[in-house]
C-alpha cells in the first residue's frame, strides 16, 4: 500500500513476456548442463576405476577447462554472425559422438581425447543459451530473465551428477548413455522448436573480435586484475570442482556417511544418494553430494538480496573468507567426522554465491556500456587460466599427498590459498584503487 492507502502498482505490470524461445532455450540448457555436469563431476572417479593415476587425470582436467572457456571466443563470433541456432546443431554435431566414444574406448589417449571433443562441444555451446536469453528480454524483465537461466543452470547440473552417479553404480556406460540421450533431446528441441531470436546480425570477423580483445587488455590495470582472478580465484574455484566428488568417493567413509545421512533424512531419502558397496553396505555416490548446485538453487536469491547492499570488493573478499572456510572443513571431514563434508560444502557455496556473481556483475559495470560485452568476454580468459592450472596444480597436489597418506591436506592448501586470495586483491585495491563503475 502507499502512505494515501492505494495499492502499488505491481512490479510485473509492466514487465514483457518472455517469448517461446526463451523457454525453450532454458530448457535445452537444463539438458545440456545434466549431460556435462554428469560426466565431468564422476569423470575422476571413473579414471581411476580404469586404474589411470592422479597425474594423467590432472593432464585431460587441465586441457578439458583450456578447450571449454576458450572456444567462446570463436563460437559467440560465429553465433553472432550467422545465427544461434546453426552453431547449436554444430555443438551437438561434437556432443553426441564424443559422449558415446566414451563407451567404446579406454586407452587412455582415446578417452583424453574424446574428454577434449566433449571440451570443445561445451565451449561451442557455452555463449549460445545466455546469448539467447540476452536478445530475448529487455529492461523489464532482463534481471528475471538471467535470474531463471542461473536456476536452470543448477537444475542441470544438480541432478546430472545424481542421475549419472545412480546409473554408473550399475554400469558406467549406462551413464554416458544418459548424457548421449540428453544431447539427443537437445538436438531434437532445437530442429523443431527453437525460433531463431531477431536482432541485428553482427559483421565482425574473428580476426576483429580477438582485436578488440586485444584493446581491452591494452588497460594495464585491468590485466592484471584478471590474472588475479584466474591464479588466486578461479584456480582454487575449479580444483573444488576437480576433485571434491574423487575425495569423497576414496578417502571418506562413504558407509559412516551414509549412515549420518539417514539418520537425519531418513532411509529413502538418502538410499537416493547411495549404493551397494562390494560388502554389501550402503554408500552415499562421491558425485551426487560433491557439488553446490543444489544449495545455489535455494539460497542463490536470498544471498544476492542481502550482498546488492554492499560495495562488490568488499563482498567479493568476504566470499572468499567464507569460501576458504568451508575449503578447510572438507579437509577436515576427513579425520574428524565425515559430515563435516557436508558443512564444508554449504560454505563453499555460500562464498561462491557471494563471489561468483559479484566479480562477474562487477567487470560488467566497470565497462564502459558499449564494451560491457567485451569486458565480459575477456573474463573468459581469468576463467580459462584458473581452469587450466586447476588440473595440473591441485589434481597432482593431490596425488603427491595421497601417496603420503594425507589426501585431507589438498583441501587445506586450497583454504590456504584462497586465504592469500584475501591479501592480495586488498593489497591490489590499496594501490591501484578500485575500479570505477559506470551509471547505467
Amino acid at each position: 500500500m502507499t502512505p494515501n492507502g492505494k495499492s502499488e502498482t505491481s512490479p510485473s505490470a509492466g514487465r514483457t513476456p518472455f517469448p517461446r524461445v526463451f523457454w525453450v532455450a532454458n530448457a535445452i540448457e537444463i539438458l545440456e548442463r545434466f549431460a556435462y555436469y554428469g560426466i565431468y563431476f564422476g569423470f575422476g572417479i571413473y579414471l581411476t576405476h580404469l586404474g589411470y593415476s592422479r597425474d594423467q587425470l590432472g593432464y585431460i582436467q587441465s586441457l578439458f577447462l583450456l578447450l571449454s572457456y576458450a572456444v567462446p571466443v570463436v563460437s559467440g563470433t560465429f553465433a553472432d554472425r550467422y545465427g544461434f541456432k546453426p552453431v547449436l546443431i554444430v555443438s551437438y554435431l561434437a556432443y553426441l559422438p564424443s559422449i558415446l566414444l566414451l563407451m567404446l574406448t579406454k586407452s587412455f589417449s582415446g578417452i583424453a581425447l574424446t574428454m577434449l571433443s566433449i571440451g570443445l562441444a561445451a565451449g561451442i555451446f557455452k555463449p549460445l543459451i545466455a546469448g539467447t536469453v540476452r536478445v530475448t528480454t529487455d529492461t523489464t524483465n532482463k534481471t528475471l530473465g538471467f535470474g531463471i537461466f542461473y536456476a536452470m543452470v543448477n537444475v542441470g547440473g544438480s541432478f546430472g551428477p545424481i542421475v549419472a552417479g545412480r546409473l554408473r553404480a550399475i554400469s558406467w556406460n549406462y551413464a554416458f548413455l544418459a548424457a548421449a540421450i540428453a544431447v539427443a533431446l537437445m538436438l531434437l528441441i532445437t530442429v523443431l522448436f527453437y525460433k531463431e531470436p531477431p536482432r541485428q546480425r553482427q559483421t565482425q570477423t574473428l580476426g576483429q573480435r580477438i582485436g578488440e580483445i586485444g584493446r581491452a587488455l591494452a588497460d594495464v590495470k585491468f590485466t592484471v586484475f584478471l590474472i588475479l582472478l584466474g591464479l588466486f580465484f578461479w584456480l582454487p574455484f575449479w580444483a573444488f570442482f576437480n576433485l571434491c566428488a574423487l575425495y569423497v568417493d576414496s578417502n571418506l567413509d562413504t558407509a559412516r556417511l551414509y549412515q549420518d545421512m539417514r539418520s537425519v533424512l531418513g532411509g529413502s531419502v538418502a538410499g537416493f544418494f547411495a549404493r551397494k558397496g562390494e560388502d554389501g553396505s550402503l554408500r552415499v555416490i562421491g558425485e551426487t553430494i560433491s557439488h553446490t548446485g543444489y544449495i545455489i538453487m535455494i539460497l542463490q536469491l536470498g544471498i544476492s538480496r542481502v550482498f546488492e547492499r554492499f560495495r562488490p570488493m568488499p563482498s567479493f573478499l568476504f566470499g572468499l573468507g567464507v569460501a576458504a572456510a568451508g575449503l578447510g572443513v572438507i579437509g577436515a571431514a576427513r579425520m574428524h567426522g565425515v559430515s563435516l563434508v557436508f558443512v564444508g560444502i554449504f560454505l563453499f557455496a555460500v562464498g561462491e554465491m557471494i563471489t561468483s556473481p559479484r566479480i562477474q556483475e562487477y567487470i560488467t559495470w566497470i565497462a564502459p556500456k558499449e564494451k560491457a560485452g567485451l569486458y565480459m568476454g575477456s573474463n573468459f580468459l581469468a576463467v580459462m587460466i584458473g581452469g587450466f592450472l586447476s588440473g595440473i596444480v591441485y589434481t597432482k597436489l593431490y596425488a603427491w599427498f595421497t601417496a603420503g597418506g594425507r589426501p585431507e591436506l589438498v583441501w587445506y592448501a586450497m583454504a590456504a590459498h584462497v586465504a592469500v586470495a584475501i591479501g592480495v586483491f586488498a593489497v591490489f585495491v590499496k594501490i591501484g584503487g578500485e575500479f570505477r563503475e559506470q551509471s547505467a
